[in-house]
């Protein structure tokens, strides 16, 4: 494998785009080697939804797209980055019993951090901002083992 392997899309901010974005993320996984049944690409999937979700709904119209980028360096950390166009970075919302948003960010922050993680948020140039998950890396196991 390649000291570092890279793979991105950039959709269209619609509702239809995130399971887009789930898709291309598992599919890029699982030719990296990361098992689709384990419990890290549960989590990954539940991230992508997530940040991908609030791409599309948190842009308020201002973002046309929003970007799934991969990279997996060394074979050691996957570095999960969604980018759009919008200035506002994410921020807690309070989240009442009976509401069904406001959880989100709170939801990727426990994932990453079970999986052994962190989450960052970072401010681009053109104005928007991309919010990153790093993982250590976990791939299938060899058959055989």
């Amino acid at each position: 494998m390649a000291d570092q392997q890279e793979a991105s899309v950039t959709l269209p901010s619609e509702p239809a785009s995130v399971s887009t974005a789930r898709r291309f993320v598992a599919e890029v996984l699982d030719g990296w080697g990361l098992d689709d049944a384990t419990e890290t690409a549960d989590a990954i999937r539940i991230i992508v939804s997530e940040l991908a979700t609030n791409a599309v709904l948190h842009t308020l119209g201002q973002s046309p797209t929003f970007t799934v980028d991969l990279r997996l360096d060394w074979e050691e950390h996957l570095h999960i980055g969604v980018t759009d166009s919008h200035p506002r970075l994410p921020r807690r919302l309070p989240a009442a019993v009976q509401q069904d948003n406001g959880r989100g960010m709170v939801i990727v922050r426990v994932l990453a951090a079970e999986s052994g993680g962190r989450l960052s948020v970072t401010p681009i140039e053109e104005g928007g901002k991309t919010v990153r998950i790093s993982l250590p890396w976990i791939p299938a196991p060899l058959a055989g083992r």
